[in-house]
């Protein structure tokens, strides 16, 4: 009874292979591929979980930037490897099938088959070893599906096309382009990109609809394509045709490294991240954003706003003396009005109208101009911070209050030709605008409560 047992559950999966490298568990997969969409360097979130970075690195590089696996928690229907080390450590004590499946709260079906499926036998007998165990479940409960681009020969020729196909000029001659050679680098090149079609895979996956409207054979996602050119061992693309994507990486970045990391004049303490979380939520007064509203020939127009008020406050910055008729000097400084000392000091004194209580924090974008951001705050005493690299929705009320003011200022003029007074009539207008947010009233006037409400309660704490 128990060899006709033993064989109806190999009978079940696949021939095992030799066991080799052991292969690491799920958890530690799903917690590496968590750190890594944190932003973690996989040398960092291979610390994370304890093991070597060239491991790190090597998971990584084979996955092609993509997790492999979801990264949810698992429902709890199989055995984890946490209830495969007790059923071990119970074993060991002399525990039966009952016993056990009483301590992990299992039917004692599961235990039963699991201690016969997935003991360890390479010593002559059997024993039950939670790391092979975990192995030996991991190995057989591997579905590997072909990719639908390796089935479809139709389909992959087509998406080859258009993805790394050859130009042609107007007399039907191709058009090599330059000379190139793939490097496998897993950034773009600054030299010569090869000549492709380049169509981008959305693109490729949406025109299919249009060309093959009743075919359905002829589908797949984007995201299909970009598996297939990041992940090795798909067999449907060739990795080198990542050089025909606009990014030309060989290997998929993950957003969140781009986010949220100092450079330059960015340190780590002035970060989006590091900003108070009562500044997201609108709910107290006083948290601005600002930027910079760029016209010709290096003019600029600077633009604050309120969070809660959406009250904007526009900064002067005229030309310094000598724009036009002193010749520049490499590391000079900048005349055109908007370097870091002008910035700061024009900034200053445009938000020192304001009173101390609605100056808590201001959300900069992340340009230069705002590079002595140190001596502003000590200056001021308003805390800077610098939203991510080309995120401009972190900074929304900004942009669309900019947006708003190129209804004034349009793009392609001059900004220098405006005084101080002109930009002063255009944010009384802006102030003077019934908003929809603010339920059809001005910036001006909930400004005013704002100002009436700490007046009230600065009178009361005196008393």
């Amino acid at each position: 009874m128990v060899r006709r047992q033993q064989q109806a559950d190999r009978a079940l999966r696949p021939a095992m292979r030799s066991p080799g490298r052991p292969i690491p568990a799920r958890h530690v997969e799903r917690e590496f591929w968590r750190l890594i969409a944190k932003g973690k360097s996989s040398e960092e979130a291979a610390a994370g979980v304890g093991v070597s970075w060239p491991v790190g690195s090597r998971w990584f590089r084979h996955a092609g930037g993509m997790a492999p696996l979801p990264l949810a928690e698992p429902t709890g229907r199989y055995l984890s490897f946490h209830e495969r080390e007790e059923l071990a450590l119970l074993r060991a004590r002399g525990f039966g099938v009952r016993a056990i499946a009483r301590e992990l709260d299992r039917d004692p079906g599961t235990i039963s088959r699991e201690l016969r499926r997935n003991a360890a036998t390479r010593s002559g007998k059997v024993e039950y070893r939670a790391t092979v165990a975990q192995w030996k479940a991991q190995t057989a409960a591997r579905r590997p599906k072909a990719a639908k681009l390796a089935t479809n020969p139709r389909l992959q020729e087509y998406v080859q096309a258009r993805l790394a196909g050859q130009l042609h000029r107007p007399d039907g001659t191709l058009a090599p382009g330059p000379a190139t050679t793939w490097k496998g680098l897993n950034k773009p090149h600054r030299g010569d990109r090869r000549w492709a079609t380049a169509w981008s895979p959305q693109q490729i996956a949406r025109r299919l609809v249009v060309d093959f409207p009743d075919d359905e054979d002829m589908r797949i996602s984007h995201e299909a394509i970009y598996q297939a050119l990041y992940i090795q061992g798909r067999g449907a693309l060739k990795r080198e045709l990542v050089a025909c994507l606009r990014t030309g990486r060989a290997l998929r970045k993950p957003r969140e490294r781009a986010r949220n990391r100092p450079q330059g004049h960015v340190t780590a303490d002035v970060v989006l991240s590091e900003r108070p979380a009562e500044a997201e939520d609108r709910a107290v007064p006083g948290h601005w954003e600002g930027d910079l509203v760029i016209g010709l020939n290096r003019s600029a127009i600077g633009t604050v706003v309120e969070r809660t008020s959406r009250y904007t406050l526009l900064v002067h910055l005229p030309r310094l003396e000598g724009y036009g008729t002193v010749p520049p000097v490499k590391n000079g400084p900048p005349l055109g009005g908007y370097g870091a000392i002008a910035m700061k000091d024009a900034l200053q004194a445009t938000m020192a109208v304001m009173p101390a209580e609605l100056l808590r924090s201001l959300t900069w974008d992340r340009g230069k101009e705002l590079s002595a951001h140190a001596q502003f705050k000590i200056d001021t005493g308003i805390a800077v911070y610098f939203a991510d690299p080309r995120s401009p929705w972190q900074r929304g009320t900004n942009e669309n209050t900019n947006g708003l003011l190129r209804q004034y200022f349009p793009k392609g003029t001059d900004l220098s030709r405006w005084s101080a007074e002109d930009l002063l009539a255009v944010q009384s207008a802006i102030n003077s605008r019934p908003c929809k947010v603010l339920a059809w009233r001005t910036p001006a006037e909930v400004l005013d409560k704002q100002l009436r409400s700490l007046q009230r309660a600065g009178v009361a704490t005196t008393r």
